[in-house]
């Protein structure tokens, strides 16, 4: 289990916490994009998407790469396997409650089943 306290799981649910790192996470899970690529799905300045690509690094999701003038950025998956792992353990949490919750409906189902045949046998109406 990953701890719930790891500096590094903070760093990384923040970087994905905004729509626009996780777009940007999206485009390079395609390939290598410059910052500029990043940038214009989103209609924003180079400066704005350096900022975004910034927290991104930092989280460890992206290796910035400088090629003369451009910034070549490249998708770092690692970090996302301890965001994973941390999802995962809530997963099987919430699968058991929901197998839980759908054993009881389908015993009520049969108790209501149960409970028209008898009324039905005994000629009540329903």
């Amino acid at each position: 289990m990953v701890k719930h306290d790891s500096p590094q799981l903070d760093t990384v649910f923040h970087a994905l916490s905004d729509s626009t790192r996780r777009g940007m996470l999206a485009s390079l899970a395609l390939g290598e994009r410059s910052v500029g690529e990043l940038a214009e799905p989103f209609a924003m300045s180079f400066a704005g998407a350096s900022k975004h690509v910034k927290v991104l690094e930092e989280a460890g999701l992206v290796r910035r790469e400088v090629r003369g003038r451009m910034h070549i950025c490249r998708l770092e998956p690692g970090p996302l396997a301890s965001a994973d792992q941390w999802l995962r353990h809530y997963e099987r949490f919430w699968t058991g409650r929901l197998d839980a919750l759908e054993q009881l409906l389908r015993e009520d189902d049969a108790r209501n089943a149960a409970a028209r045949k008898t009324r039905i046998i005994k000629g009540e109406s329903q």
